[in-house]
């Protein structure tokens, strides 16, 4: 009798969503409080646990140490590139023959955040943009132009050890891998380290190039597209958003300041970043050789495009942030959290992280 009273009481102090369990209510409550569950969190499509990112979710379907039940049924109804799960395994076949030669599966869904950059085949038109440079930066109106850009940087090395990171080269694209701006970069200081081996950087590739005032000035502008900066906000207006892996980086090399609110980093997307130490289920190839920085807007740009495209139940108010949720688990409301059930909990439970799936709502 008291076995079945525990078993009951354990049961009522399970996160609805991570599956944790606590001995006391307080305890569940108080992990409601700071884990930010929410409908954006990746989630198994087959005992519905939530996950803090994509790799987890992996390690929770494939890893070395997966979930039983969800392996033998995500092996036979899974998709491995995308994880999610069908009704049958024709459906699952079908899928995944799109899946594994879609634009958007030639950077693999699950990435590191210290590792990132992945060969990709950029075919043909990859290879065009070694061969010359492009400017196509224009200011749009509102219904004109992209919204949406990747941006790329190569660095050469200044200083005396050459270890100080000068922009060389930059690469805009646009949503649909068009180059938009392609240019080499005339460093301010005197470049010391080419670093051929990886960038393909020459000397008399920068001896005419544009200098980086003028490309930081143009990029600028361009991202603002006639938008002040302070009037830029996270929703709507003119101002485009910017996508790409480091761009704190590389705005910094660029001198750009530009908005939080309109920047897509990769390197910094809760869902993308490791957050295991277990990581031998991760396959991905690291860039090698000379590396084009529109590889890389086209890898940064097809990842931003997989995760926007996701589909989560739409909220009102979605962000923890959001004042309409400031008292969501506020401590004066103890007493009445615990009275709901873990389900309720995670009804008014919110993402403290930006799902990009908003942005197809809120362009």
């Amino acid at each position: 009798m008291d076995c079945r009273i525990e078993s009951t009481e354990t049961h009522r102090n399970k996160c609805a969503a991570c599956f944790r369990q606590f001995n006391k209510l307080e305890h569940l409550v108080e992990h409601m409080r700071i884990s930010y569950h929410s409908v954006h969190e990746p989630t198994c499509g087959i005992c519905r646990k939530h996950c803090r990112s994509f790799e987890s979710l992996r390690e929770h379907l494939i890893g070395p140490l997966p979930k039983q039940e969800c392996r033998d049924i995500f092996a036979y109804r899974g998709c491995k590139f995308c994880l999610k799960v069908f009704d049958s395994p024709n459906s699952r076949r079908i899928h995944q023959e799109k899946c594994q030669h879609s634009g958007t599966n030639a950077v693999q869904l699950l990435t590191l955040n210290f590792c990132y950059m992945i060969k990709i085949c950029a075919g043909i038109i990859g290879r065009f943009s070694n061969l010359g440079l492009r400017d196509n930066l224009a200011i749009s109106g509102a219904a004109r132009g992209p919204q949406v850009v990747a941006l790329a940087c190569k660095m050469v090395g200044g200083g005396s050890d050459g270890s100080l990171d000068l922009c060389g080269r930059v690469c805009l694209t646009d949503e649909h891998e068009n180059i938009i701006f392609h240019s080499y970069v005339k460093p301010p200081i005197p470049v010391t380290n080419y670093r051929y081996e990886t960038t393909g950087i020459r000397p008399e590739y920068l001896r005419d190039a544009m200098p980086m005032r003028q490309v930081q000035r143009r990029i600028q502008d361009f991202l603002c597209n006639g938008e002040p900066m302070w009037t830029i906000r996270a929703r709507g207006g003119r101002a485009r958003i910017v996508v790409g892996h480091g761009l704190d980086h590389d705005l910094e090399c660029l001198q750009i300041e530009y908005r939080t609110e309109k920047i897509r980093d990769t390197a910094k997307y809760p869902p993308l970043m490791k957050t295991s130490k277990l990581s031998n289920s991760l396959k991905y190839d690291i860039q090698v050789g000379i590396q084009d920085p529109y590889d890389d807007c086209v890898a940064t740009m097809r990842l931003y495009m997989r995760m926007r495209s996701q589909v989560h139940r739409t909220q009102d108010y979605p962000l923890v942030s959001d004042p309409q949720n400031r008292n969501n688990f506020a401590s004066w409301r103890q007493s009445d959290l615990e009275r709901m059930t873990p389900e309720q909990m995670l009804e008014i439970s919110r993402s403290d992280y930006y799902c990009w799936c908003l942005d197809s709502f809120y362009p």
